[in-house]
């Protein structure tokens, strides 16, 4: 047999032949790149996450701070009809002011922003001889309790706070409160009132006091 003519494997044939395929190193890195992918994904996730929750923080410490805010914008508004109310003295008489010249005397009962409640009411009423006389020439004023006006009214006031220009305290010495306990002492128990035809003459409801003098009485006017 010719040996020859056999063919021997040069180094560079062997060394081709014991390298793997062309393949195989993309093979093996796909899993890497794989892996890569996922790190990513879950990377921006919790991104996402994070901001998420400091999006959440920041509307939750607003809400918050708006709440706090009217609650003590509400507080405020509290602490100041309670101070305004804590001035009335329940076991004195009150004078309130209003802005159109009128003035009532009473006990202020409630009191807030919106309005005021009067009750054991009186008012004031000048008479005079002639049209031209004036408190220092000789005119009464009649102290009047509300009740017997021709309509009846009961004895509580509502009166709109922005109808009031101030209200204050009576001293039990004063002259007003002198001449209403003067009536509570010589009136007891439910008011009374006449008839508006009788004469004038005969009549019962109202504190007097002389604008000159100062004395105080039973009226004797038709109210």
């Amino acid at each position: 047999m010719d040996f020859n003519n056999r063919s021997v494997p040069t180094q560079h044939q062997a060394e081709e032949h014991r390298l793997p395929p062309a393949n195989f190193d993309s093979n093996v890195r796909r899993p890497s790149s794989s892996k890569s992918q996922g790190d990513d994904k879950w990377t921006r996730v919790g991104i996402f996450a994070g901001f998420a929750a400091v999006v959440i923080l920041i509307v939750a410490a607003i809400v918050l701070v708006a709440n706090n805010n009217s609650l003590l914008s509400s507080n405020n508004n509290s602490s100041q009809d309670k101070s305004e109310v804590s001035y009335v003295k329940s076991d004195k008489l009150q004078a309130v002011f209003l802005n159109t010249g009128q003035v009532y005397f009473g006990n202020i009962s409630s009191l807030n922003n919106n309005y005021l409640i009067l009750t054991n009411i009186f008012y004031l009423q000048t008479s005079s001889s002639s049209a031209s006389s004036s408190a220092s020439t000789g005119s009464n004023v009649t102290l009047v309790k509300l009740g017997c006006e021709l309509h009846k009214p009961y004895d509580q006031m509502v009166i709109n706070r922005s109808q009031v220009t101030f209200w204050e305290n009576l001293q039990s010495s004063g002259q007003v409160a002198t001449a209403v306990a003067t009536y509570e002492k010589d009136n007891p128990g439910p008011q009374k009132c006449v008839d508006q035809t009788s004469s004038s003459s005969t009549t019962s409801g109202t504190a007097t006091q002389n604008a000159n003098s100062g004395t105080t009485g039973t009226s004797t006017t038709g109210q």
